[in-house]
């Protein structure tokens, strides 16, 4: 398996991947075991690697297992769901840190192929985004819709991020998680 910063290359496999664990394309039998809400489309991914080089992917061949998408607020700031956030963030501390647009970024979604789920692939793509991101932010911020249990799981018990708060969006309730970069 190979984790690397996306290419332009990588934009269909980690599209091919999306599409089979977005919320309006996964099989209904899938979604319990996770899945992803924003849709994406290939000018997005291309914005996210060229601006922000936010893509973050584990690799086997020409397929696309996992990814992780991280970047700015600023590039996240288009979808509703992210302006509010933004806004919310002043009014939150993490670690006796008030949260920033300076000092936090988004992490997610994450989405990996089930027939990876369970191995080392979470942890490694993880903490690999990660280090990268740690170059430019001290503190990791995501939020899981909290229906996704299992990655709720993931990212709270698996991979220690913290519960900041918990807020309703759309008519969704949500857990907003954080964690250090430097872990």
């Amino acid at each position: 398996m190979e984790y690397k910063i996306a290419t332009l290359d990588d934009i269909e496999a980690a599209l091919k991947l999306h599409a089979k664990y977005q919320i309006d394309s996964i099989k209904e039998e899938d979604k319990k075991d996770g899945f992803v809400t924003t849709a994406f489309a290939k000018e997005e991914l291309t914005q996210l690697i060229e601006q922000e080089q936010g893509l973050f992917i584990a690799k086997e061949g020409d397929d696309v297992l996992a990814y992780i998408m991280s970047a700015s607020w600023e590039f996240w700031s288009k979808w509703a769901m992210f302006a509010y956030m933004i806004d919310e963030l002043p009014k939150l501390e993490y670690k006796g840190m008030k949260l920033s647009t300076d000092n936090s970024y988004q992490y997610g979604p994450i989405c990996i192929d089930k027939r990876v789920r369970g191995t080392e692939v979470l942890d490694k793509i993880f903490h690999f985004a990660l280090k990268h991101m740690s170059k430019r932010y001290s503190i990791l911020v995501t939020f899981v819709n909290q229906v996704n249990l299992r990655s709720y799981e993931a990212h709270h018990r698996k991979l220690g991020l913290d519960v900041i708060c918990k807020f309703k969006f759309n008519g969704n309730q949500y857990w907003e998680l954080g964690c250090l970069t430097s872990k």
